[in-house]
C-alpha cells in the first residue's frame, strides 16, 4: 500500500466524480449486458424515490425553489445536495481506521486558497480544514475518461 505515490488520491477523486456524476443524475456509464443496465436503472430510480422524498418535505421558499424540479428528475435539487455535501462524501471515501493511505498525497496543490495552494498531505485530506482537495467533480464526465484512457 505505501508505494502508491499520489496514485491513490488520484483513483479516489475520480471515484468521487463518478459518484458525483450518479447523484446528480449525470452518469454517462450505462453498462456493458443487461444485469449491469437493470442495476444502473434500479439504481436511478431509487435515487428519484430519494429525492422525491426530500423534495416532498421542502417548505416555503426553499420548495419555490425547486418548483418544475420533479419533472426533471429533480436536476436542480441534485445539484445542490451535492454541493452542500460533497465534502462529507470525500471525508467518508478518504476514512481510513487501518492508516493505508495516511502519507498519501494530492499531486496538485489544492488546499489554501489561490495565492498559497499547498498539497493535501494527509489521508488525500487538507490539513484542519474539510475542504475537498479535487474539482474532478465538476469536470465533464467524457473529458476524465479521455484522461484516463490517454494513461
Amino acid at each position: 500500500y505505501h508505494d502508491f505515490g499520489s496514485t491513490i488520491c488520484t483513483v479516489l477523486a475520480r471515484s468521487f466524480a463518478d459518484i458525483g456524476d450518479i447523484i446528480r443524475g449525470k452518469d454517462l456509464y450505462l453498462g456493458y449486458d443487461k444485469k449491469e443496465k437493470d442495476q444502473r436503472k434500479k439504481l436511478e430510480e431509487n435515487l428519484q424515490k430519494i429525492f422525491k422524498e426530500i423534495h416532498s418535505g421542502l417548505k416555503g421558499g426553499v420548495k419555490e425553489r425547486y418548483g418544475g424540479d420533479e419533472a426533471n428528475n429533480f436536476f436542480k435539487l441534485r445539484e445542490d445536495w451535492w454541493t452542500a455535501n460533497r465534502h462529507t462524501v470525500w471525508k467518508a471515501i478518504t476514512c481510513d481506521e487501518e492508516n493505508k493511505i495516511g502519507d498519501a498525497q494530492y499531486f496538485r496543490g489544492t488546499c489554501g486558497g489561490e495565492k498559497i495552494a499547498t498539497l493535501a498531505k494527509d489521508k488525500c485530506r487538507c490539513d484542519d480544514v474539510n475542504i475537498v482537495p479535487t474539482y474532478f467533480d465538476y469536470v465533464p464526465q467524457f473529458l476524465r475518461w479521455f484522461e484516463e484512457w490517454a494513461e
